[in-house]
């Protein structure tokens, strides 16, 4: 009996074992590595969405400031690892003192000529904008191409980190902006989320153009900014599903938050560059972004 007693722990030990096998079970896994497993899952959904995509500038990119622009498109703004980092860097010509400020952060393609005008288009409003560059210097012009310098990202996220956490000082302590938000398209999206949650209670405001977003109330809690999130219905990567868990999160936990659902659009309707750009969504998109910038960064508020 003795020796019953002894081994049935034993035996049920590897019954677990052999039904987590067959059942194809991991051990639990820790909150970071459930997020980097999310992320490349993401990397996959939005190489599906731009299978047959192109980096050409959409119209959105076409567009001039509505005010002329000083711009100096090898701006080093953060050193990583001892490897600058080059910015294109605009503001409104005439500025005399320190005008709110955005980081802009670019889609899965890069830092391109169709992210660059949006940048100018933006310092038109009257703003100092520092379009980032994750990608070390690098663009896609195919979307094996920009799987790969997204997958770089996924994989080493840290770097992508300090990377925007200099940004913000650049703007704040060198640039002298009294204000700051960020804001992205796609991957830049995402990060653009991942700003917030670096600068919960220093960013004066995040817009979220259909990127990688969660639910998370754990991790959205400290949030202090008001949020803008953009998504497409028709979107098989950020899904309108995801969206609006994003949302309620946002609710519950009684953030200032504003989210849009674009009907009968797909991923990267308003992105400044692809083939999915639409423009009476985009530019309806851009009119409630301008309004929420203007509304959140204004000194006068």
């Amino acid at each position: 009996m003795d020796q019953q007693r002894k081994t049935t722990p034993n035996i049920l030990i590897g019954l677990i074992c052999v039904l987590f096998y067959l059942g194809g079970c991991e051990p639990p896994r820790t909150t970071a590595e459930r997020d980097q497993a999310a992320a490349r899952e993401n990397v996959e959904a939005m190489s599906r969405e731009h299978t047959d995509d192109t980096s050409t500038p959409s119209e959105g990119a076409s567009v001039a400031p509505a005010r002329p622009v000083i711009v100096d498109d090898r701006m080093a703004y953060a050193d990583v690892k001892d490897e600058l980092s080059y910015g294109h860097f605009v503001f409104p010509e005439g500025m005399v003192e320190p005008y709110p400020a955005i980081i802009v952060i670019h889609e899965w393609w890069g830092l391109n000529d169709g992210v660059r005008a949006m940048a100018d288009r933006l310092a038109g409003l009257g703003y100092i904008v520092l379009a980032v560059d994750l990608y070390g210097g690098a663009t896609a012009s195919n979307p094996a191409d920009a799987r790969e310098l997204m997958l770089q990202v996924v994989e080493n996220p840290d770097r992508a980190s300090e990377n925007i956490r200099q940004a913000y000082k650049f703007l704040e302590e060198i640039a002298g902006a009294p204000r700051i938000a960020s804001l992205g398209w796609c991957f830049g999206g995402g990060w653009s989320l991942n700003a917030a949650l670096l600068f919960p209670e220093e960013l004066d405001a995040a817009v979220i153009y259909y990127g990688q977003v969660t639910d998370s109330e754990a991790k959205l809690g400290p949030l202090q900014m008001p949020i803008l999130g953009h998504f497409a219905a028709d979107d098989t990567s950020i899904t309108v599903e995801s969206a609006r868990g994003f949302e309620q999160a946002l609710e519950n936990l009684g953030k200032n938050y504003e989210i849009e659902i674009y009907p009968d659009v797909k991923h990267a309707f308003a992105n400044p560059s692809g083939r999915n750009y639409n423009a009476a969504a985009a530019d309806k998109a851009w009119d409630h972004t301008v309004a929420f910038l203007d509304r959140h960064l204004s000194v006068s508020e």
